[in-house]
């Protein structure tokens, strides 16, 4: 039974590269959004609408468990949803890890939804007192990992606007609230210089999800895996992005309705 794993779009493809390396034996289905992108500027009940349809495609598929990628969907939607597998959002391990090797001061950047719900603020606070945030929504982002330009100097000037004022309050690190963010990370780098560590939600579920995987006796014991792409828009540049996110030539997608 493979690990179900969903997002908006491109993003989650984040964890599904880092649940390759973290847990080779596992098979994964992964279900991209992508007719009903961007979430992020989207109402909670629309989020949380979503949400519960992708789920029960996954579950439909046979999924034994269900990582959501998307960090809007986390957090707006996973409050009192059940299911008969475990799921698990990217917002709690994230801010877990932030909270661990942060000197004292934080900055979150996320979207427009994830911001606006204070879910990071809330989850950092629980981990750890006495912190200093800061948040910034970040809006453009998507959208530019979506195109493809992750790495081009339009993306970089953005981010120096949207960073100004998370490095002018001195922050220590920077949490990366949306898992298209981490296809951003060298250039976020360069912004914020090697003195701010960069958080990455995405590696961080990947851990959590492993352990809790072996307490429940759910790991794979196959010598094989196998891995699916399904998406509710067809694209060439899903294709393009999700082969060089997982280094595999070719990757193949299934055109799904959800």
């Amino acid at each position: 039974m493979p690990i179900g794993v969903f997002d908006s779009g491109v993003g989650g493809l984040t964890v599904v590269a880092a649940l390759r390396r973290q847990l080779p034996q596992e098979s994964i289905l992964y279900l991209g959004d992508t007719a009903r992108l961007p979430y992020g500027t989207k109402s909670q009940l629309t989020v949380e609408r979503y949400t519960r349809r992708n789920i029960d495609f996954l579950i439909g598929r046979g999924v034994k468990a269900v990582v959501v990628a998307c960090n809007t969907a986390s957090a707006l939607a996973l409050d009192g949803l059940e299911s008969p597998v475990p799921i698990w959002g990217v917002i709690e391990s994230g801010a877990r890890r932030a909270a661990e090797v942060s000197g004292g001061r934080v900055g979150v950047i996320a979207t427009e939804s994830t911001i606006r719900s204070g879910a990071y603020e809330l989850a950092l606070n629980r981990s750890r007192d006495g912190l200093q945030i800061a948040s910034h929504a970040c809006p453009l982002f998507v959208p530019l990992v979506e195109e493809g330009w992750h790495d081009d100097p339009v993306a970089e000037v953005i981010a120096k606007r949207y960073l100004a004022p998370l490095l002018d309050q001195g922050i220590d690190t920077l949490l990366l609230g949306c898992t298209h963010y981490p296809l951003l990370g060298p250039m976020l780098q360069r912004v914020t210089g090697d003195g701010v560590q960069l958080v990455d939600s995405a590696q961080a579920v990947t851990v959590q999800v492993a352990a809790e995987l072996a307490n429940r006796g759910l790991l794979s014991k196959s010598d094989e895996s196998e891995h699916h792409f399904c998406v509710t828009d067809n694209s060439e540049r899903f294709a393009r992005i999700a082969s060089m996110v997982l280094d595999t030539p070719n990757v193949s997608l299934e055109l799904v309705e959800v």
